[in-house]
């Protein structure tokens, strides 16, 4: 018989400081009293970015279509192409999904420190010349939050839209079941 044992959770999440599509400051304490499905990316992704926020859309949808989990989610995507994905772009770039979706970015630094937070590799090639178009390499997973701003889950490009929906449903379960209300 195989056992599986975990031990802790992942050090995912922390303090960070961005701007939404609004131009408004969003920080950690902005994502207090709500699941939180946040999924790093870009806006000029030809492919996997838009699959996976339609895939988080669609979850979404499964999830509104309960009363018991319907708004218990906001879903957030953060650009790690600060040098393109302004403000404006996000907000441009995510009217193709989701309507709940928050956008956000910043400086690279700001960028940087929130991707370190999560524990999300990105890359920028390094010899971009101008207006030169090009892709940014980073990790692909959305990461499921609680309330309390913890790290809950983790769901890679191998999961799909029902799969997630499910599982966060059950988060949402488990976390009523203690008492406390979205």
């Amino acid at each position: 018989m195989n056992r599986v044992e975990t031990v802790g959770t992942a050090d995912i999440g922390g303090r960070f400081e961005l701007v939404d599509q609004d131009h408004q400051t969003f920080t950690e304490k902005n994502m207090l009293g709500k699941f939180h499905v946040v999924y790093f990316g870009f806006c000029h992704c030809p492919d996997i970015c838009p699959e996976e926020m339609d895939k988080i859309g669609d979850a979404l949808d499964l999830l509104d279509a309960n009363a018991y989990t319907k708004d218990a989610v906001q879903p957030v995507f953060i650009s790690c192409d600060p040098q393109r994905d302004t403000p404006v772009e996000v907000k441009s770039y995510l009217k193709q999904f989701h309507s709940k979706f928050i956008g956000l970015t910043g400086s690279v630094e700001q960028v940087r420190t929130t991707c370190k937070a999560y524990r999300v590799y990105f890359s920028k090639p390094p010899k971009v010349v101008g207006d030169q178009d090009y892709l940014v390499d980073h990790a692909i997973y959305t990461y499921l939050m609680d309330p309390d701003g913890v790290f809950v889950e983790v769901y890679g490009k191998d999961k799909n839209a029902e799969y997630m929906a499910e599982d966060i449903a059950k988060r949402i379960k488990k976390f009523k079941d203690t008492g406390r209300a979205l």
